[in-house]
């Protein structure tokens, strides 16, 4: 969803070629060629076909096999996205061989370093020459850090641009007839951190709460496969006579299409937090901390941590038609990628 606009953007100039190189790291069908298909990105040019792992070895084998297509293709900039294990591993990469580094994404702090994100954010910024931020939180953080202005570039949120492009075509999909749902008359649940799918006590916690709040709501929960793999670890399911339907892991399109007529969202993804907060939906964030706090600040996000009476009490909001109500922060207007590109193409590393 990141890379796609500027992708995009990008083929739009002549001067510029452009090599696309998938980690592997999101391996799942549903995670990566769905993804490519419904997002028309070009099919890789390199596969790395990483895989799962820990995170020193994904990292590392991110890392040894990525040394090869720079040292082949010997780019004059390398982008790199979001937070996860190929960020900070490509970034490292390019650093020690001296190319210069493009952070989309950059600046974003939860300050809570127990989160593997948080520190592959850190390095990576620390050691990127172009960081491109979605909101004005970003460069104060980044300022902070002592990194100069001249490398920090307020662009917006090429998320939202993904979302923007392809909201109308997600609007003319079906809502399966097995869902037997209507427009805003049902809550849509994420989970898949490991604060709240790893510890038995937490999961079962939440899973309780979603089963006594789907008497007064449907619910529709894609499960994430870590996280399904621990509720059927942990031994939990929804009664027969639950409201709350378990579904397989969905194409963005199809989760898109949920999300927007959706009457609340329950998650503790980065991602969904923006994505609400644009679509103008009640978002109840299941973390002490956030990221992406200009979703709280402005947007339709609010944290409950592991408080579930907060959580009960702020789905009983929604439920009484008094839910949080934002706005949309600057520069979440589609056109984060051609400011990338722009920036990229005249001249800015």
């Amino acid at each position: 969803m990141k890379v796609a606009p500027v992708i995009a953007a990008l083929a739009e100039w002549d001067n510029v070629s452009q090599v696309l190189v998938h980690t592997g790291q999101h391996y799942d069908a549903n995670m990566s060629r769905v993804f490519f298909e419904e997002l028309s990105l070009p099919r890789p040019d390199v596969n790395l076909e990483v895989g799962s792992g820990s995170h020193a070895v994904q990292t590392a084998q991110i890392m040894m096999r990525f040394e090869e297509v720079v040292l082949a293709q010997k780019p004059d900039l390398v982008l790199v996205y979001g937070d996860v294990n190929s960020t900070v591993a490509a970034a490292l990469v390019c650093a020690k061989l001296q190319i210069q580094i493009g952070h989309v994404e950059a600046g974003l702090r939860s300050f809570d370093r127990t989160m593997p994100e948080e520190v592959n954010r850190i390095l990576t910024d620390q050691v990127a020459d172009l960081l491109f931020t979605p909101s004005n939180d970003g460069d104060q953080n980044l300022l902070r850090e002592g990194i100069s202005s001249e490398k920090i570039h307020l662009v917006g949120n090429v998320m939202i641009d993904t979302l923007v492009r392809l909201l109308p075509v997600a609007a003319t999909r079906a809502f399966s007839e097995d869902l037997k749902i209507g427009r805003k008359s049902y809550g849509l649940i994420t989970l898949h951190r490991p604060s709240n799918v790893d510890n038995p006590v937490a999961l079962k916690s939440l899973m309780d709460v979603l089963v006594d709040v789907s008497k007064d709501i449907p619910l529709l929960f894609p499960v994430h496969p870590r996280t399904r793999s621990r509720i059927a670890e942990c031994g939990l399911s929804a009664p027969n006579n639950c409201r709350m339907q378990l579904l397989k892991p969905l194409g963005y399109l199809d989760f898109l299409k949920l999300q927007a007529n959706a009457s609340v969202v329950v998650t503790d993804s980065g991602g969904i937090q923006e994505e609400t907060t644009f679509l103008g939906v009640p978002c109840l964030t299941i973390r002490e901390n956030t990221e992406r706090p200009v979703t709280v600040e402005m947007g339709t996000n609010i944290l409950v941590g592991q408080d579930m009476q907060r959580l009960r009490n702020e789905l009983g909001q929604v439920l009484d038609g008094v839910g949080k109500r934002g706005r949309i922060p600057p520069l979440w207007d589609g056109r984060a990628g051609k400011r990338i590109a722009e920036i990229i193409t005249k001249g800015g590393f």
